[in-house]
């Protein structure tokens, strides 16, 4: 039955990285894979949570099944982390959190939830969203439609036409929005434009479904989470994934969450039957090593205090990055203008430069970005800057 098969196109992303492993130029830059790496190009484990693995090494008693809501301590810090311990202590039963394997697994979780819940719903994802929300959420059988986001042209939020676009959203559809950071554009909604969308939630009916991959890369992990704690406050309903890969640095160990916030207690109660038979259905049970790092980083003063005081280093130089390499592109005698990357948050741009540059770049240059220019600013460092500036600025002005 297997000889049939056709192999599918590489991922374009995946792809990219392995052309880049094959390549080789000493001076390769991949500014397409979405880790963070810090001056040395590399991706760290975080100070507390190699503290944390070391303390769980020793004293974890047991490998035993953590159930498949996962871990309740973990679903309680997550939570608090996500809504803030007041918000989180005021929704009571109208709120479960369950552990999920990663982002993905959060995002897919919700899927499967949506579709038990009204079979026939939309989600509207941002034009342009990450590349994985599409066949996450449409091949668990939802309905995907697009509003607009991002102009190309002067690197902003299309708002006026985005909240267009939501006015015609009709209850019983999702909208999916991005908690900070949006990838791939790294422009985000202001607090006036996160009070407009919750006033046309109320208004329409839609619910709100919130993909939170990077609290803590933008401004700060209070200020990152402000349009998901103002919409928990005023919607009867609310879906938010979170997921600990950025912030914490566990990639590998898939660690993520669902928060689900419904009309009232017994709506929660019957929701959470769902989404645990979901999770049963699709992996049994969470992965916990990721989920017990948390746990433990989270409940240990010095531990938190220590891996809050590193995030912020790692926010500070993703942000540090922004600006200098705006001011590299500037000083390279460039006349297009870069400044709205310095503007932008999280770890993702458009450098808005066009596909055949985009090609010669990697053709002749070895600089590796996908084909809408989104690059990765985390994957700058001092060691391939000027390379990076001297070769974009060879293009631009060919």
């Amino acid at each position: 039955m297997f000889q049939s098969l056709q192999p599918l196109p590489s991922d374009p992303i995946l792809g990219l990285s392995a052309a880049y492993r094959a390549d080789e130029n000493p001076k390769k830059v991949d500014l397409g894979v979405g880790v963070y790496k810090d001056a040395n190009g590399k991706t760290p484990v975080m100070r507390a949570v190699k503290h944390a693995e070391e303390f769980l090494v020793n004293f974890q008693e047991t490998k035993a099944y953590v159930g498949p809501t996962g871990a309740a301590g973990y679903n309680d810090i997550i939570a608090t982390m996500v809504l803030g311990e007041s918000l989180k202590q005021s929704l009571g039963g109208r709120r479960v959190t369950v552990q999920t394997p990663g982002g993905c697994g959060g995002l897919r979780l919700a899927a499967e939830f949506i579709v038990k819940a009204k079979s026939d719903s939309t989600v509207w994802v941002s034009d342009p969203t990450w590349a994985n929300h599409v066949p996450l959420l449409g091949s668990a059988g939802l309905k995907i439609e697009q509003y607009p986001y991002y102009d190309y042209d002067t690197h902003s939020v299309r708002f006026d036409e985005m909240l267009s676009c939501l006015q015609q959203v009709p209850a019983g559809d999702l909208v999916l929005l991005h908690g900070c950071c949006h990838n791939p554009s790294g422009a985000d909604l202001t607090r006036a434009q996160w009070q407009a969308i919750k006033e046309v939630a109320l208004s329409q009916g839609f619910t709100v479904f919130i993909d939170l991959a990077y609290q803590g890369l933008g401004d700060g992990l209070e200020q990152d989470v402000y349009g998901v704690r103002l919409l928990a406050e005023a919607l009867p309903e609310l879906i938010v994934v979170s997921s600990c890969s950025k912030n914490f640095g566990l990639y590998r160990e898939r660690t993520g969450a669902l928060t689900l916030i419904c009309e009232n207690d017994a709506a929660t109660s019957a929701a959470t039957t769902l989404l645990a038979a979901a999770a049963r259905a699709n992996y049994s049970m969470p992965p916990d090593h990721g989920a017990a790092i948390v746990q433990t980083v989270m409940q240990n003063p010095e531990l938190q205090a220590d891996w809050d005081a590193e995030l912020k280093e790692v926010r500070d130089r993703i942000n540090s990055l922004r600006s200098l390499l705006v001011s590299s592109l500037r000083a390279g005698g460039l006349e297009q203008d870069f400044s709205f990357i310095e503007r932008e948050k999280g770890m993702f741009s458009f450098l808005g430069v066009n596909k055949d540059q985009i090609q010669t770049l990697i053709n002749d240059y070895s600089i590796y970005l996908v084909g809408s220019s989104r690059i990765n600013v985390a994957s700058i460092n001092d060691n391939n800057l000027h390379y990076l500036v001297d070769s974009v600025a060879a293009v631009l002005k060919s």
